[in-house]
């Protein structure tokens, strides 16, 4: 599957990653760990400190010359170097952000501070 880079606050793709990660649940996934070991499975979890849980997994080394197959996982957010998603699910996160803002958009602007016919003031 294709993926693409997506830059985090820069001008490119804005999102953020934890709602990436929540859309991504029960996708598939590559993840770098800092120290060159390289994880492919299904995500299951995360949390907001980026640990994520995945299922079905094949672990392989740094080197790349062992691999074991893991029925899941678990792995601390501050050890990763990088995810790797499927577009498909950058494109539902895009998709789900454009549907929020229409909908945030189609509430008006009657929040505070809003005016209102009656009960204000000294009748002014």
């Amino acid at each position: 599957p294709a993926s693409r880079i997506v830059f985090f606050g820069g001008t490119h793709n804005i999102m953020l990653p934890l709602s990436l990660l929540r859309t991504a649940q029960g996708h598939p996934m590559l993840v770098e760990l800092k120290n060159g070991d390289t994880y492919n499975g299904r995500l299951v979890n995360c949390d907001s400190w980026m640990n994520i849980n995945l299922r079905e997994v094949i672990c392989t080394s740094r080197d790349g010359d062992r691999f074991w197959k893991l029925p899941e996982c678990y792995i601390r957010g501050n050890s990763i170097k990088y995810l790797r998603i499927p577009e498909d699910v950058i494109d539902l996160v895009q998709e789900e952000d454009l549907k929020q803002e229409t909908r945030n958009a189609s509430r008006g602007g009657r929040g505070r501070g809003g005016r209102l016919s009656t009960g204000r003031g000294r009748g002014r």
